[in-house]
C-alpha cells in the first residue's frame, strides 16, 4: 500500500476572476490547440499536461506506479492570499469543492485537503472549519508566508488553536519564495529558493512558539523539510551562542522538536533520506511525490521501496506515517 500525502490539481475549468473581481492576477485555465495553459491574468504562466485536471489520465498514472492512494492538495500559486479577503475566501471555496467531488467519485483513491485564505484568519477558520465538518477533509495546505508574514506571527495563533481542535492536519508548502526576483535564471527560485522557503516556515514556527503553544497541531512540510534538516546543526548552534536574538519568544531548544511534525519523503537523494530518518525517526516521515509536476519523484515510492530498510520501516514511510498524520484510523 502506498499513500502519497504530496500531490496536486486543479479544476479543467474555473472561472475568469479577473473579469469577475476586476483586479489582479488571478489564474485560470485556457485550452489552446491541444495545450493547457494556466493564465495569470492576460500572461501564460505555466503550460500544464492533462494529468493535472483529469482523473482518468491521473487513476491510470497511479494504477501504474502502484499508488494506492493520492492526497489531492490545489497548487500554490491558486492560494491567492494577496487577494481581497471575500475574493480569496471565494476561490478557496471553489477548489475546495472541487478536490471534494473528485474524492466523492473516487473514496477509496483520493484523500483531500483543502485550502484557505489566510490572509484572513476569520474567512480562513470558517472556510476549515466547512472543509472538516462538511466536506469530510481531514487537513489543509497553507503556504510557508502569508504575504511575506512568516507563520509565527501571533495572529495566526487563533488559526492554529482551531485547527488543533478540529484535529485538522496542516501540510505547509513552500511558496512565494524569499529573493525569488534577484535569482530568475537557472530555475533558482525552484532549486534554492523553496528549500529555504521551508527551512523559514519551520524555523519560524519553532522559534514563535507555534509547537509549544499547540502541541497536538498536526504539521508536515514538503520536500523532506527543504534545507531545515541539513542545517539543524547550525540552527541549533545559533539558538546556543545568540539567545539575545534566537531565543527572544521560545526558550526550547530547536532540537527537542525533532520527532514532533512530519515530513514528506521527497527529497531525491538515498542518502538524504537514510539521514532524514536518522534524525527524526522512521515514524516522521511520508511517501510524497509532488505529482505531476517535473521535480517530482516520477515513481512515487521507488527510492523508498529500493533501500536497504526493514519492510516494518519501509511500510511506516509508505502508508502508515501519512494516516498517524491525517488522524485516521
Amino acid at each position: 500500500m502506498k499513500i502519497d500525502i504530496h500531490t496536486h490539481i486543479m479544476p479543467e475549468k474555473m472561472p475568469n476572476w479577473v473579469q469577475k473581481f476586476g483586479y489582479g492576477e488571478f489564474i485560470h485555465l485556457e485550452h489552446r490547440n491541444c495545450k493547457a495553459c494556466m493564465m495569470k491574468g492576460d500572461k501564460l504562466f505555466r503550460e500544464v499536461e492533462d494529468n493535472c485536471f483529469k482523473e482518468e489520465v491521473r487513476l491510470k498514472d497511479m494504477n501504474d506506479t502502484e499508488v494506492t492512494i493520492q492526497v489531492l492538495s490545489t497548487i500554490p500559486v491558486l492560494f491567492n492570499y494577496w487577494a481581497k479577503p471575500q475574493d480569496g475566501l471565494e476561490t478557496s471555496r471553489f477548489f475546495n469543492d472541487h478536490i471534494a467531488e473528485c474524492v466523492s467519485r473516487e473514496p477509496n483513491r483520493f484523500i483531500g485537503i483543502g485550502t484557505v485564505p489566510l490572509q484572513d484568519v476569520d474567512f480562513a477558520i470558517r472556510e476549515m472549519e466547512r472543509c472538516v465538518q462538511e466536506l469530510k477533509m481531514p487537513g489543509l495546505e497553507i503556504g510557508s508566508n502569508v504575504n511575506g508574514k512568516n507563520l509565527n506571527e501571533s495572529e495566526f495563533f487563533p488559526f492554529y488553536e482551531a485547527a488543533e481542535k478540529l484535529g485538522c492536519a496542516l501540510f505547509v508548502h513552500p511558496w512565494e519564495m524569499m529573493g525569488e526576483k534577484e535569482m530568475q535564471k537557472y530555475w533558482l527560485p525552484w532549486l534554492v529558493g523553496m528549500p529555504a522557503e521551508t527551512s523559514r516556515a519551520i524555523c519560524s514556527m519553532i522559534f514563535g512558539g507555534v509547537f509549544e503553544k499547540f502541541p497536538k497541531l498536526r504539521v508536515a512540510f514538503a520536500h523532506g523539510g527543504g534545507s531545515f534538516p541539513f542545517t539543524i546543526g547550525r540552527i541549533q548552534h545559533g539558538f546556543d551562542v545568540r539567545p539575545d536574538l534566537v531565543a527572544v519568544d521560545n526558550k526550547v531548544d530547536p532540537t527537542k522538536y525533532l520527532g514532533k511534525f512530519w515530513f514528506d519523503s521527497l527529497v531525491h537523494d538515498v542518502s538524504a533520506l537514510h539521514y532524514l530518518i536518522s534524525l527524526v525517526g522512521d515514524e516522521k516521515i511520508c511517501l510524497g511525490s509532488d505529482y505531476p509536476f517535473p521535480l517530482g519523484e516520477h515513481h512515487p515510492g521507488k527510492m523508498i521501496e529500493a533501500m536497504h530498510l526493514q519492510q516494518s520501516t519501509k511500510d511506516r514511510l509508505l502508508h502508515q506515517n501519512a494516516k498517524e498524520w491525517l488522524g485516521m484510523k
